[in-house]
């Protein structure tokens, strides 16, 4: 008999707490919805199955020395996956769009606005019993708005550690949700007519001006903000690799193997930090609300800005090509294009968009920078 309460005090049953019980159910949300829906699958499917994991009671999948534990130390508490992803999507990313048509940098500037204005709000929430947001908690919240992944876990693991599951769950989450967010924004603040405006076809980008892109926006990195160089030399370093056309199975690598195994443990690491005591707190609710917010704003603006463009533009401008200014490359770009078609069949904006798609890409990392250089 004394065996048999040994073995029960054992079983996962007699252990379980309900929070645990709560962040499992979380997991298989978020494994329904890459598996289902096809949300994010490359990155929600390890996080949901990583979540389940560290929530098993007496596993030890996120005590010193468990496998969960060693995966966020290695690569996510030193930042060291969310640098190898940025350059791996420098490898996977085509400046010419943004080469051809420089101005688009101002609609990648401008749908960062959300960042910063949740900032603020972040703060403002502090006023709710139960949450108390400091400066670097709100700037890793704010980051969600710039609705890149990567950006968000490497600011997130540098100010605000204890929150970087529910950040990063939040970030990747409406990354996922771009084609349910963006369009009644979209439409709310276009008109028919503007929707239908063709652009000029774009001119056509040597290969040298592919070659230097990189190494200029390193350079004007370097002089006037470092802080925001982990990010943008890792990504312009990816991009020289894929476009110099000498070193071919390097970039092949970044763009594929390596990419893909790295995604593989962010995304189970960030799982590791999805504990019942770490995310079942009111802290949660308000990072959800906030993140939605700001990429709300961030959508908003890129397409104000672009509205305002194109009044004083020699050349046509669709205001949809605005909303793609935050980086959820390309499905932004892809959404703009999409809502462009709905309105005029013949009208193509995926290569257009594209420009303000990237330059929000370097975007969120400036303001990562800045957020950095200003709270770190």
């Amino acid at each position: 008999m004394e065996n048999l309460v040994k073995l029960w005090a054992e079983t996962g049953i007699a252990n379980f707490t309900f929070g645990q019980i709560v962040m499992m159910l979380v997991g298989a949300l978020l494994i329904y919805l890459a598996i289902v829906r096809n949300f994010e699958p490359l990155l929600l499917l390890p996080i949901g199955f990583g979540a389940v994991l560290a929530n098993i009671p007496g596993a030890g999948f996120t005590e010193e020395g468990g496998i969960l534990y060693t995966i966020s130390e290695m690569g996510i508490a030193n930042e060291m996956f969310p640098l190898i992803i940025f350059m791996g999507v420098g490898a996977m990313t085509d400046f010419g769009a943004l080469i051809a048509n420089p101005k688009m940098l101002l609609l990648g500037a401008a749908a960062q606005f959300g960042i910063f204005l949740t900032l603020f709000g972040a703060i403002l929430l502090n006023v709710i019993p139960g949450i108390d947001f400091t400066l670097a908690d709100a700037s890793s919240i704010a980051i969600i708005g710039g609705a890149d992944g990567p950006t968000a876990i490497f600011l997130s693991s540098k100010l605000a550690p204890d929150l970087l599951g529910a950040i990063a769950v939040a970030a990747y989450s409406y990354m996922a949700l771009v084609p349910i967010i963006q369009p009644p924004i979209m439409r709310a603040l276009t008109t028919e007519d503007e929707r239908k405006i063709k652009m000029n076809q774009l001119r056509h980008v040597s290969k040298a001006e592919k070659v230097f892109f990189p190494l200029v926006v390193l350079l004007l990195t370097i002089l006037l903000l470092p802080s925001a160089t982990p990010l943008i030399g890792m990504f312009c370093f990816g991009n020289l690799v894929r476009e110099c056309g000498v070193v071919d199975r390097l970039s092949h690598t970044m763009q594929n193997e390596l990419i893909n195994i790295v995604t593989i443990f962010l995304g189970l690491g960030v799982g590791s930090k999805l504990q019942a005591d770490l995310f079942l707190r009111a802290e949660t609710l308000g990072i959800l609300v906030l993140g939605a917010l700001a990429f709300a704003v961030g959508t908003a603006t890129g397409v104000l800005m672009a509205k305002y463009m194109a009044k004083h533009s020699d050349t046509p401008i669709n205001p949809l090509i605005g909303a793609a200014g935050v980086s959820a490359v390309p499905m932004a770009a892809r959404v703009a294009n999409k809502v462009g078609l709905e309105a005029n069949p013949q009208n193509y904006l995926l290569m257009h968009a594209m420009g303000p798609n990237v330059a929000g890409v370097l975007g969120s990392a400036v303001a990562a920078g800045i957020l950095l250089a200003l709270v770190g």
